[in-house]
């Protein structure tokens, strides 16, 4: 936890304790359930929750936005982002059940009232819209952009950036980028010049607007 508060300084009482807990959750379900490798549990602060922070760092969503949370595998980023921004709507989604599982259990664990988690892949999702997808390591990013593209409406619904696609991806992305045909709109940052920890060094953020 402290590693979140190195980075982070204004959070609420309610927010330091939600992220407080999720620690024993993660611990407790993950014995369960495995939706994180055991090697990386003792590390879930750095290279689960910061690193799902890193798109707060780079996007502030505003208030009443919508953002669904591409394979969330475990509930990351969706679930940190949601402690994060409490005003903001978020849809954890994911093909496998038992994952959806853990996510709702670690929410409603913590109390988060701004969480729906579904099985479902993406692509299945209809009549809905969004405002920002996000997603980590889930699939390469054409076809990320391929699925969430129908779904994504035209807008602000953040400080900084029009509405899109963000994703956190490792490793050289120069030939994903390039297959996606997306080069000439692909807006990237490099995860270790935000947070300068050994685990981010080959770590990115990918952004694609609408």
């Amino acid at each position: 936890m402290e590693i979140i508060l190195k980075y982070f300084a204004d959070f609420s009482a309610t927010q330091v304790a939600q992220f407080t807990a999720l620690e024993a959750l993660y611990k407790e379900w993950n014995e369960k359930i495995n939706v994180i490798s055991r090697k990386d549990i003792d590390s879930l602060y750095e290279k689960h929750v910061l690193h799902s922070l890193s798109i707060a760092a780079i996007c502030n969503f505003k208030p009443g936005a919508h953002v669904v949370d591409i394979g969330t595998g475990g509930g990351f980023p969706g679930i940190p982002l949601a402690i994060f921004f409490p005003e903001v709507n978020f849809l954890l989604t994911d093909s496998i059940g038992k994952k959806i599982k853990v996510v709702q259990e670690v929410a409603d664990g913590v109390g988060l009232k701004n969480v729906t988690a579904i099985h479902s892949r993406v692509e299945e999702i209809k009549n809905r819209t969004f405002d920002f997808a996000v997603s980590r390591a889930v699939a390469p990013l054409g076809d990320l952009w391929r699925w969430i593209q129908p779904l994504l409406r035209k807008g602000h619904k953040s400080e900084e950036l029009r509405n899109g696609l963000i994703c956190l991806k490792g490793g050289d992305l120069k030939q994903e980028i390039k297959e996606s045909g997306l080069a000439d709109k692909t807006v990237a940052w490099d995860v270790h010049s935000i947070f300068p920890e050994p685990s981010f060094e080959t770590k990115n953020i990918i952004y694609v607007p609408l």
